[in-house]
């Protein structure tokens, strides 16, 4: 009697698989995926920039006053504190973490800087203790998520609100605007006729120190390890609880690094200052292609991300679009940046499936 014509399928490494039928065995010839320069220039940090060339050259032919160096300047000042704060930002949300209180602790920093120089301390020990006291609120945050086991989520809803609140009792209501005006020049200052900030080039050093440590060091390996599983990453020998301390101590470091820059910016210090950051900085993140499960993103991605942001802010308000219109642009994007990345995912599983299910046995 024939033997019935069972088929069953299993993965084999090439990425295809096998089929058995009636005792002989077939491969599923499965189309491979993008590799090499097709992956790099198709990828979702090329599309981003892609994105980015045509929101510019659209600006620059439909916005009046867009297209010149004053535009660049302005527009890469009102980017940087978004831009510094997504660095260690990245790394977090890649580890599977997140921090809400990023810009409470730059209010912070501004208030505490303010009411130090009215007290008359020399300015640079001012910065010292700012920087001290941003470091001080990141090893806070680290110590409750990496050694206490509490959700990150929660921990910096309530920091967010704490570290704001101690901006207020700090200075209260006042605004301290007397910083040395050489100090406030040089942050305001251009490279030559290029319109760009002279302060780019600290960004620039600190934007490639740390896309060497995420993309080029073992700690910025692991914390792609960190975000796909906690437990994996443990059993590979990654000290979990030492890699969320120190990415907290980075967010609250060059969280304080941007509340500095904001205060000499504005030459002013207020407890409201970088009120509602957090968001733009998480929308320019997620929207640079990290993902808010962890284990996914790239520096190039969210610079992008930040630059694209700031772009579209700018031509909006050149345009006198009215702050509420940001407001709502910025949460639109937001809001994109987390559903896009699903539904992609979801239609190329569906694509792979349909491909393998109609390859041709070979």
């Amino acid at each position: 009697m024939a033997a019935p014509d069972t088929r069953t399928s299993e993965p084999v490494a090439a990425g295809g698989a096998v089929q058995h039928t009636a005792g002989t065995a077939k491969v599923l010839a499965v189309p491979k995926g993008r590799t090499g320069a097709a992956r790099l220039l198709l990828g979702r940090d090329a599309v981003m920039i892609y994105v980015l060339l045509v929101v510019v050259i659209y600006a620059c032919l439909v916005i009046p006053r867009f297209a010149s160096p004053v535009t660049v300047g302005f527009l890469l000042l009102d980017v940087i504190p978004t831009l510094l704060i997504a660095l260690p930002m990245t790394l977090v949300i890649i580890s599977g973490e997140i921090d809400l209180s990023v810009a409470s602790i730059a209010g912070l920093t501004s208030a505490l800087m303010g009411v130090l120089w009215q007290a008359g301390v020399p300015i640079a020990l001012v910065l010292v203790i700012c920087l001290l006291a941003g470091l001080a609120a990141g090893a806070f945050n680290g110590v409750l998520i990496a050694y206490l086991g509490l959700p990150s989520l929660a921990v910096t809803i309530g920091t967010l609100a704490l570290f704001r609140g101690l901006a207020l009792v700090v200075i209260g209501d006042n605004a301290v605007a007397n910083f040395p005006p050489a100090l406030t020049a040089f942050f305001t200052s251009k490279i030559g006729g290029t319109g760009i900030p002279t302060v780019m080039i600290g960004v620039v050093l600190l934007i490639l120190a740390f896309a060497v440590v995420l993309h080029f060091t073992p700690f910025g390996r692991g914390l792609f390890a960190l975000g796909y599983s906690k437990e994996a990453a443990t059993f590979v020998g990654i000290d979990v609880a030492r890699s969320k301390f120190l990415l907290y101590l980075a967010t609250g470091t060059v969280s304080a690094l941007a509340g500095i820059y904001w205060t000499l910016r504005y030459s002013s210090a207020r407890s409201d200052n970088a009120s509602g950051l957090e968001l733009a900085v998480i929308a320019a993140v997620l929207l640079g292609g990290v993902s808010i499960f962890g284990g996914k993103g790239s520096i190039p991605g969210v610079l992008a991300g930040v630059l694209l942001i700031g772009t579209i802010n700018y031509a909006l308000k050149l345009d006198r679009v009215s702050e509420v219109v940001l407001i709502i642009v910025t949460g639109s994007l937001l809001i994109l940046s987390v559903v896009a990345p699903t539904i992609t995912d979801a239609l190329r599983r569906a694509r792979h499936a349909r491909r393998v299910r109609s390859a041709p046995l070979s």
